[in-house]
């Protein structure tokens, strides 16, 4: 069986620009890969004719199935439709159920009159089928050529997804035979990619040719993932799970969790399986901490709360870190985060608690305390832990690694206190 290819191509100047993030090409190489559908290409174009042309062209050597997004609104630089009216020889007819939902949309829904540009918006090339939208204006349009098929859809992300959920999807699995792509991934902390390549190089080496592995390392983590490709499901599930088991063997020393969990998802389900609850105390990661354990849906059955005491008079008024302590070894310090971490854990009543305090920069360092300096402590009832970290990099990173550490400390306390 050939394998089925696809490619995205995103349109819009605020893409190129950066003023918007491209959501939908993540989004839909996702849903793809629930069906057996690789992505081969991801290209991002402007409101440029002959880019967007040329594009096309590009992907039809490589994909079978090319999806677009973007460029089917009502305004001057809305250039999709007609261009792929022309692409693929037809003319613009009215298309009257879209027209009549349009309709219906601006009198019951919206509540205001069409205007000439809404009324356009049901017109489509004559040699494309209709996707209807049910959440937006612009419907979508698919287009057969040479046995492949071209998918345009709206740039608004709620649209996108309905249509394809709905329509994009099934017509896939319909007229193709993808086969199967099945993943297993792990999640390590601790080690580098680099020495974590060494550690499995004998068994990274040794995987059949249909396994591949990769390595996705993000802020002192590093996730494995092995995929595999085939036709007869059950038969690739056992060979990667076997696989995947002396993966697990060979880094169970540094492994977090076997899912393709993030970390605040792998300490919020530690604190819901142990019936646990968790505060925090932070300064130099201004609620980092505390927003990445309440981005996990259910926290609110383990996060109580937390304090932001940005200021030396907030850890003193408010967290009741001793004036002495501040003043002796200063905000940054050992001392400071486990006079931090106690009282958090009294003033929230939690069985668990983190206090992070360091220098983020780009200034604020000295010869003492550079730039990326951070103390965190973490605390049970029992047992309070400090550690000193050296980052040294930008802010914004210097931030997150400080909170993905915390959250690794506070959770090898909680697997240590089973």
């Amino acid at each position: 069986m050939n394998k089925i290819f696809a490619s995205i191509i995103t349109i819009g100047d605020e893409l190129l620009i950066g003023q918007v993030i491209d959501t939908n090409s993540a989004w839909i190489a996702q849903e793809l890969n629930k069906i057996g559908v690789p992505v081969k290409h991801r290209i991002a174009v402007g409101d440029v004719w002959d880019d967007i042309w040329n594009a096309l062209d590009e992907e039809t050597k490589h994909a079978d199935i090319i999806f677009i997004t973007g460029g089917l609104g009502p305004t001057a630089d809305d250039i999709t439709k007609p261009l792929l009216c022309k692409y693929f020889g037809g003319k613009m007819i009215m298309h009257q159920p879209t027209l009549n939902f349009l309709k219906h949309l601006f009198e019951n829904v919206f509540q205001r009159p069409m205007i000439e540009r809404n009324i356009k918006q049901a017109e489509v090339p004559d040699v494309c089928t209709v996707l209807k939208n049910e959440q937006g204006t612009a419907p979508g349009m698919l287009f057969e050529k040479n046995g492949k098929i071209f998918i345009s859809l709206p740039g608004v992300p709620h649209e996108m997804k309905w249509i394809t959920t709905n329509h994009v999807l099934p017509i896939i699995t319909q007229k193709f035979n993808t086969g199967f792509i099945e993943h297993r991934t792990l999640l390590t902390a601790g080690i580098g990619e680099s020495y974590l390549a060494d550690k499995i190089k004998s068994l990274e080496e040794a995987l059949p040719s249909d396994i591949k592995l990769a390595y996705l390392p993000n802020y002192g983590m590093v996730r494995l993932r092995l995929t595999i490709f085939g036709t007869d499901k059950n038969k690739i599930n056992q060979e990667i799970d076997h696989q995947f088991s002396l993966l697990k063997e060979n880094v169970k020393d540094v492994m977090v969790i076997d899912e393709d969990l993030p970390m605040e998802a792998v300490v919020g389900e530690l604190l819901k399986e142990k019936n646990k609850t968790i505060a925090t105390a932070e300064s130099c990661t201004g609620g980092s901490i505390a927003s990445l354990l309440t981005s996990v849906p259910g926290s609110s059955k383990y996060f109580m709360g937390g304090i932001v005491s940005y200021d030396n008079s907030i850890k003193e008024k408010v967290l009741h870190v001793k004036k002495e302590t501040l003043e002796t070894f200063g905000a940054v310090s050992e001392e400071t985060v486990k006079e931090m971490v106690q009282n958090i854990l009294q003033i929230m009543q939690t069985d668990y608690a983190i206090a992070v305090s360091g220098i983020m920069g780009p200034d604020g360092g000295t010869a003492e305390k550079p730039v990326g300096l951070v103390w965190i402590a973490i605390a049970g009832n029992k047992k309070i832990i400090t550690k000193k970290f050296n980052f040294r990099f930008d802010r914004n990173r210097n931030i997150q690694l400080t909170a993905t550490n915390a959250l690794n400390l506070i959770r090898q306390l909680i697997v240590d206190n089973s």
